[in-house]
């Protein structure tokens, strides 16, 4: 079986994909302030630019730059799953291995990344965190979504308030292309 390797670039700008284990969760909306929270926490030890975030009930997407000079993605993602984990009551199941490791068992192992290759390819991955809550059912209209950067690009001129997006979301953005949950 071939070793998976990850590609660094220094100061390179980032798309990811991070679930939780249980796919049916509704965690990260439930405990957005302890997500939020944790994150900042990260921030202010390993900085990086926010381009894009969305957060769903069980997983995220977002779209970082790194500091000139800096690489380790990782390390920032590690510390803002294990920050949000401590912080609420342990409730889920663990495997043995799990237990053994001090693992929660409330995030996937692994996460997705992409690393941007230009301009035309950092637009497709805004837009789509921004769409993404539509695509899965959640809401109809992109500025419903209360757990998203869009309000901030909105604020800032970079989109308009009621921008759909017409966006390709076929493609590979590392999770499920079926929508399991439909706004109403």
């Amino acid at each position: 079986m071939p070793e998976y390797r990850r590609a660094f670039v220094p100061g390179g700008c980032w798309f990811f994909t991070v679930a939780l284990l249980d796919r049916r969760s509704a965690l990260l909306v439930e405990k957005i302030e302890l997500l939020r929270a944790a994150a900042a926490w990260t921030w202010q030890r390993y900085p990086f630019h926010i381009d894009a975030f969305v957060v769903l009930p069980d997983h995220l997407h977002a779209v970082w730059t790194l500091p000139p000079g800096d690489a380790d993605f990782s390390i920032r993602w590690r510390m803002i799953k294990t920050r949000f984990a401590r912080a609420i009551p342990p409730t889920e199941r663990r495997s043995r291995v799990r237990v053994a490791r001090g693992e929660r068992g409330i995030w996937q192992r692994r996460f997705w990344e992409h690393l941007i290759r230009d301009e035309r390819d950092y637009a497709r991955h805004v837009e789509y965190c921004h769409i993404n809550p539509v695509k899965h059912g959640l809401v109809r209209r992109v500025r419903d979504w209360p757990y998203s950067s869009f309000h901030r690009d909105v604020r800032a001129g970079v989109f308009p308030e009621d921008w759909a997006g017409e966006v390709d979301v076929t493609g590979d953005f590392g999770e499920r292309d079926e929508p399991r949950r439909r706004a109403q």
